[in-house]
């Protein structure tokens, strides 16, 4: 007996040797240690009850750390546009801080649309430095959910309705956030695609819609080397998308081979069985009421806090499941809160203004122009503005996302800034309640008094600018509410007609997250997409309007002439919202573009579509050789002239198509694109490149990737209507 109690305690000092350093520090302490190692050491000295600490909140935003072992708490802040203001610790209260005013970035709508992973690139700097500079570790955010109805109350915080533009977005992204130390938390994964009874709306679709569709640009983050994830609200296959065995354990976690750490969002745990064993890692945000502790802290009642425990006590729950769990909130805290070198960041800052100012101008589209636009300061024009977006914030709303901006150059300000106040006359012209979500506030305003102003406004001015659109309050681009209307909203519409009535120069600008019915537009002589564009939205706005900046943003998603052209809402309702909480992608793979050109319907605005203050000719495209096989990588290039007068700014696209398919296909589908500068009278030569193993589809057969093999015509132009073609084989 002595011999093994002898042996066991040799092997305990032999083990507390191989992991320590040189100074008898432990090697989890050492920072120059590979992570794994770090990593493996550190969970060899916990308890059963710290590890179970790991799992779960401590506050409404922290996790507990390991204190005995020196680990610290890992905090996190929503995003991703911008760093939230401090949260008190046990409730949704705002802290009353003085120093938490940040930079804010615009909607990611708005980068989707500059079709610029460059721009992606710089955002994620920023915003990283900002989150770094307020001590998070976590930025919850970007937010990756295809736009599948323009009526989803958060579409405004994703990345369009193309799977290829959001995964080329989202990774440059990514990868500069992290630099900063702090780790991205890719959301919400997946099928969040409405808010209306989102968190009991159970999803089914095919595979292949999965699979080619929904998933492609969550792997792209994966690919990319995000941190965590957090899981969605909605059901898929009757389980929640924050403890799901097909899409955590199985593709996550198993296929995709992610190392990080899986969230809940907040409230979205419903249960300790399927919390412990289908993915979820750290539970945050859960209620308490009704679970079987009452005299201990709520965070203790969690459902993977004390229920957890007991279940691992009793045999129920599987140790090595646990360990998985804390394994990846241990590489969590080693990659951001324990790393090496960690730059220190930096917060509202002159130069993070010029990077939302930069995007948000970049990613702005110009729909319509008949030659009114740019509106240089020079013509001392009088101006109308009339619209309530023209002063209401729009940052300070939303849900989750939003922000408490440092500063907030709204379109009146920087409009009379850049055409002299004496210049400009402004009317309201409409007017909406201040409503948080959950609740919609009537308005305080006499409507017709209203319009009366803008229209008097209106005649006396040599051009009117219309600010309008949608403005982030409960159903109007917000969370836990979906749009009721397709339509503006507040009487918006008629004001345009009769403001188009007594003046012929009228401008629309449309700030919203979400694309909006336009049956106006033959009315005004330009119609502007502004989005949510932070922090400095006007000053953009204005870059644009005078000519400052040559507009060269695309649409990331179609504009429907009509709600019932989008295939969400081409069957009935089973398909949007869904009947008794199941709702039925009945369009399968034909979202957006995709529904609309296999249809053969006419979009108001196209996929990938935005003019210009100049013009460019788009050459035939050509390939290296005509014949491909799989592993290949293919490469498309074509010349493109800027044939205008000024400098500008042109995204090249390219779509592919499989005539003769032996199965359903989109008419085109996105491959590849690249955005060019050229300066006025300049040519390029522009390279397309990706692989052939990229036009394969999804098998329900053999639940795999399959290459179709024969001829593929590329379409190369400015949008999904794009007219040069080329013909490849694939054998």
């Amino acid at each position: 007996m002595k011999r093994h109690i002898r042996t066991l305690c040799l092997l305990g000092l032999s083990f507390f040797i191989a992991c320590t350093t040189p100074n008898n520090e432990p090697l989890y302490l050492n920072e120059n240690a590979p992570i794994e190692e770090r990593v493996e050491d550190a969970l060899q000295r916990m308890t059963l009850e710290e590890k179970v600490a790991l799992c779960h909140a401590q506050s409404k935003f922290s996790i507990k750390g390991v204190p005995r072992l020196g680990i610290p708490e890992l905090w996190m802040s929503d995003g991703p546009h911008g760093v939230r203001a401090e949260i008190e610790w046990d409730s949704w209260k705002y802290a009353g801080w003085s120093n938490d005013s940040c930079t804010a970035f615009p909607a990611l709508t708005c980068l989707a649309a500059t079709w610029n992973p460059e721009m992606a690139a710089i955002y994620g700097k920023a915003v990283g430095e900002e989150a770094r500079y307020r001590k998070k570790d976590i930025l919850l955010g970007p937010g990756l959910n295809i736009y599948r109805t323009p009526l989803n109350g958060r579409n405004f915080e994703y990345m369009g309705e193309d799977p290829c533009l959001a995964g080329v977005m989202v990774a440059p992204y990514i990868r500069e956030a992290q630099k900063n130390g702090i780790a991205t938390c890719v959301k919400h994964y997946a099928l969040n695609n409405q808010e209306t009874a989102r968190m009991r709306v159970n999803v089914h679709l095919s595979e292949r819609a999965l699979r080619e569709i929904y998933l492609p640009a969550f792997q792209a983050a994966v690919d990319a080397g995000a941190w965590s994830f957090m899981g969605s609200y909605n059901k898929y296959l009757g389980q929640h998308g924050c403890h799901n065995e097909v899409l955590i354990n199985k593709i996550l976690k198993g296929e995709w081979d992610f190392d990080g750490a899986f969230i809940s969002d907040w409230g979205g745990t419903h249960n300790t069985p399927q919390a412990a064993q289908y993915g979820l890692d750290i539970e945050m945000g859960t209620g308490s009421d009704g679970l079987t502790y009452s005299t201990r802290n709520h965070y203790d009642n969690y459902h993977l806090a004390l229920p957890y425990l007991d279940a691992l006590k009793r045999g129920e729950q599987s140790i090595e499941q646990l360990d998985d769990k804390a394994r990846r909130v241990l590489r969590l805290i080693f990659r951001t809160v324990m790393a090496k070198d960690r730059p220190w960041g930096s917060f509202a800052t002159e130069e993070h203004a010029a990077v939302a100012r930069q995007i948000a101008t970049e990613g702005i589209v110009l729909l319509k122009n008949d030659g009114i636009l740019p509106l240089t300061p020079e013509t001392g024009k009088r101006i109308a503005v009339i619209g309530e977006n023209a002063t209401r914030t729009l940052l300070r709303a939303g849900g989750s996302s939003e922000l408490k901006p440092h500063r907030e150059i709204s379109p009146l300000q920087a409009i009379e800034e850049l055409y002299g106040e004496e210049l400009v006359d402004y009317a309201l012209g409409y007017g909406s309640g201040h409503s948080s979500y959950g609740r919609v506030n009537p308005s305080p305003y006499d409507a017709e008094a209203l319009k009366r102003e803008a229209i008097d406004v209106a005649q006396t001015a040599d051009i009117v600018l219309f600010i309008g659109g949608l403005n982030k309050s409960h159903q109007q681009d917000c969370e836990d509410g979906d749009r009721v209307q397709y339509g503006l909203p507040f009487g918006q519409e008629e004001l345009i007609r009769e403001l188009c009535a007594v003046n012929p120069n009228v401008v629309v600008v449309i700030l919203s997250g979400n694309a909006v019915e336009t049956t106006w537009s033959h009315l005004p002589r330009a119609i502007v997409q502004g989005w949510y564009g932070g922090s400095e939205a006007g000053h953009a706005l204005t870059d644009i309007l005078s000519g400052a900046v040559n507009p060269s943003g695309k649409l990331p998603f179609s504009f429907y002439a009509r709600l019932e052209d989008c295939g969400a809402h081409a069957f009935d309702e089973s398909c949007y919202p869904g009947v008794d909480d199941e709702c039925y992608y009945k369009e399968d793979i034909l979202v957006g573009y995709r529904w609309l050109q296999a249809k053969g319907i006419e979009a108001a605005y196209s996929f990938g579509y935005g003019l210009s203050y100049t013009t460019f000719e788009i050459g035939a495209p050509t390939a290296k050789r005509t014949t491909y096989r799989a592993g290949d990588q293919i490469s498309v290039s074509v010349t493109v002239k800027n044939s205008g007068s000024v400098a500008g700014k042109e995204v090249i696209q390219l779509y592919a198509s499989k005539p003769e398919s032996a199965l359903m296909r989109a008419p085109r589908e996105l491959k590849a694109f690249q955005k060019v500068s050229l300066e006025a009278g300049e040519s390029k030569r522009v390279e397309l490149n990706f692989d052939v193993d990229d036009l394969a589809y999804w098998d329900e057969v053999s639940h795999s990737w399959q290459l179709e093999k024969g001829n593929y015509i590329f379409y190369v132009g400015n949008s999904s209507e794009a007219s040069e073609s080329l013909q490849i084989q694939v054998k």
